[in-house]
């Protein structure tokens, strides 16, 4: 009979993950009760995915708010510092901002507008038409801006964050002031130390800067990049990637952790005999066409993963061959025609017609998007994904 199911995700359970637990065994242990449990086995090729949240989790990689000030503190100067671009997020970012705060005696607030890097929208851009306002060029103060816009609550959050955020600030004892602009040099008429806190356009953002002017300027991945009196770090991301813990800690992203994705590979190899990939994932890179919202509040999608999962897919599109080179043919001729396309394509497709429409992502941000939506961030308790069948095509 042919085969007539491809990609399969499937959520696995595993215990609650504290720190110092054995990770790859708890992982290799949870994957492989489940397949006996549902009745299904490993294959060579399938993926174990695993949330960045326990891996961070088994890693003990927690700072509180207090080592973010003192951090900020040090490298910034404690006087008065521009805080700009920050993404709009309670989980991710409001913690991070209670901690600089606390490093400061005054902060100097830029929000970008109409949204966030992330898609988080303060207003529409219907909002700026009808008020007459360029985003691109016009610099708002707050008695402007709620002159023209008022207060404005997030869609799905119901949280209007420039009050949010200013109550955050003046809790954590330092003076605010908030404006809104999107080009980065704007800050400098308020304060030359500068701490951007943009994911994705961080390292632009911070040689304008430089390039302006500024005396000190740090991103995000700038501050607790190593210990503050024992606390946790990442050398690579700082606060990047991190999120909320309890009010007055928070979680980061994991650390280095290639070894714990070829550990669990190693040890699926020696219990199955079968060669499966392995990968540590987070916020998926996908856009909600409600909210606008982009997703991708991490760094990047995976900080670590074996070496099968390098690289973009190699797919040829079938509808493309069907409608074109074998438009002509139908049936048993058709499906011949095609599986032979396929057993015979080039190693690279890039530039072939054949493959356009095809998504040209990396295979890590595909499949770290199927798992964050597999896995989803409540209740469902499956912070580990299998995947079945992602290399298969039409031919197997």
């Amino acid at each position: 009979m042919d085969r007539k199911v491809g990609t399969i995700s499937r959520g696995i359970r595993c215990p609650i993950i504290r720190e110092g637990d054995d990770l790859a065994k708890i992982v290799v242990d949870s994957v492989t009760e489940a397949a006996y449990s549902e009745g299904f086995m490993l294959r060579d090729r399938d993926v174990i995915s695993i949330t960045e949240s326990i891996v961070a989790r088994a890693q003990g990689n927690y700072a509180s708010i207090q080592n973010i000030a003192a951090d900020v503190k040090e490298k910034l100067g404690g006087e008065t510092i521009g805080v700009i671009l920050p993404i709009m997020s309670r989980n991710r970012f409001a913690i991070c901002l209670k901690g600089i705060a606390m490093g400061a005696k005054k902060v100097v607030l830029m929000l970008s507008y109409p949204s966030d890097e992330v898609g988080n929208a303060l207003l529409t851009y219907d909002q700026l038409d009808e008020a007459g306002v360029n985003p691109y060029s016009d610099v708002l103060t707050l008695e402007k801006y709620r002159e023209l816009f008022g207060e404005n609550k997030h869609e799905f959050t119901g949280v209007d964050y420039v009050q949010y955020y200013s109550d955050i600030i003046t809790e954590a004892g330092a003076e605010v002031e908030i404006i809104f602009a999107n080009r980065a040099q704007e800050i400098l008429k308020y304060t030359d130390c500068v701490l951007t806190c943009d994911i994705h356009t961080r390292a632009r953002t911070k040689r304008l800067l430089k390039e302006a002017g500024a005396k000190a300027v740090c991103g995000l991945d700038d501050i607790l990049t190593a210990s503050v009196d024992g606390s946790g770090y990442n050398e690579k991301y700082g606060l990047l990637g991190s999120n909320k813990s309890t009010e007055d800690t928070i979680k980061l992203f994991p650390r280095e952790c290639q070894d714990l994705v070829e550990n669990i590979q190693k040890e699926i190899l020696s219990l199955t005999d079968k060669h499966v990939e392995v990968m540590v994932y987070g916020d998926g890179a996908f856009k909600d066409p409600q909210g606008k919202i982009w997703e991708l509040a991490d760094p990047v999608v995976s900080p670590a993963y074996t070496s099968g999962l390098v690289g973009t897919p190699n797919e040829l599109k079938l509808k493309y061959l069907a409608d074109n080179d074998f438009k002509d043919l139908s049936g048993k001729e058709l499906r011949d025609a095609i599986a032979k396309s396929i057993k015979e394509k080039d190693d690279n497709l890039v530039g072939n017609m054949a493959s356009q429409g095809t998504t040209p992502r990396q295979l890590t941000d595909l499949i770290g998007s199927l798992c964050d939506l597999t896995s989803g961030s409540g209740d469902k308790g499956t912070p580990i994904v299998l995947v079945q069948g992602y290399f298969d095509n039409f031919t197997d």
